[in-house]
């Protein structure tokens, strides 16, 4: 999602080829494929909703391994291994333990990858780099598995369908509200060192989208009060929001545009799920208190 969502400055060069978006992206491509994904999730949440756990379970694992591929081609030295093993354990152990699961998988799979990258170089040799690589190791077990946990978590209520679907819903909404205000408002930019598409009037449409459709995905889906969905609907922005411009600053970091290849038109999967990874957090924090 970064860079596509339009908080955008309307401001497209004469020369881009007419099927790229504004931002640079085949548009029939991308559409496609994000309805293929669309339908999907929505036919596993209508009728295999528990299912979601494995699907989560499988983007986890690529999203990680796409992020650790890029980091070792900057040229980090981070354990893949004990990685993918502790994503998976982060999400799985939900099902029988709950949030409480999901924390001692993250522990565990910090200690394991603490140990891994200390004794990659052997018992005789002290490794490079030790701290730098541990602390972006420790950095990617919570931005991506431990994020992905939350989204396992919504799904295990009466509701959880529906909570899922809360939360894409949102994710959609503050996306097209963004891109369709930026593409028209859009003059003043809001990080341009870090995302210079990026509009103060593109957020203010992602706000107004976002929370008249969480306020009415909260009273209709869940059958709760439709004001929850104001502060569901501020958290997914801010939180969808702010995970662009993380996974920008990464990808500036290490001086790429995509994560990946596998999604035509949207690059790799991380560059898809990047605001939805922290806005499940947001979903289930506000939902769990509130609803």
């Amino acid at each position: 999602m970064a860079d596509q969502q339009a908080g955008s400055v309307a401001n497209t060069p004469a020369s881009e080829p007419k099927k790229q978006s504004r931002a640079g992206r085949n548009l029939p491509a991308a559409i496609a494929v994000g309805v293929a994904l669309g339908g999907s999730v929505i036919a596993i949440l209508l009728f295999a909703p528990h299912v979601w756990v494995a699907v989560v379970a499988a983007a986890m694992a690529v999203a990680t391994h796409e992020v650790v591929r890029r980091l070792r081609e900057g040229g980090y030295s981070v354990p893949v291994v004990p990685l993918l093993i502790g994503g998976q354990a982060m999400v799985w152990l939900t099902w029988p333990f709950g949030a409480a699961g999901a924390l001692g998988g993250f522990g565990g799979t910090v200690v394991l990858c603490l140990i891994w990258r200390l004794l990659s170089g052997g018992l005789a040799a002290a490794p490079a780099n030790y701290t730098r690589d541990v602390s972006v190791t420790i950095f990617l077990a919570a931005w991506i598995p431990l994020f992905g946990a939350f989204g396992a978590l919504l799904i295990y209520p009466d509701d959880g369908a529906g909570r899922v679907f809360c939360l894409m819903l949102g994710v959609v909404a503050s996306d097209i509200g963004g891109y369709t205000a930026g593409v028209l408002f859009g003059k003043h930019p809001m990080v341009p060192a870090i995302s210079p598409k990026k509009s103060w009037e593109g957020l203010s449409g992602s706000l107004v989208l976002g929370i008249v459709v969480s306020m009415l995905s909260v009273q209709f889906l869940l059958d709760k009060p439709a004001w929850v969905g104001v502060p569901l609907g501020i958290m997914l922005v801010i939180t969808g929001t702010l995970g662009d411009l993380v996974e920008s600053q990464v990808k500036r970091d290490l001086g790429i545009k995509d994560m990946g290849t596998l999604l035509p038109g949207h690059g790799g999967l991380m560059d898809r799920i990047d605001s939805v990874l922290p806005s499940a957090v947001a979903t289930w924090i506000v939902l769990t208190l509130l609803a």
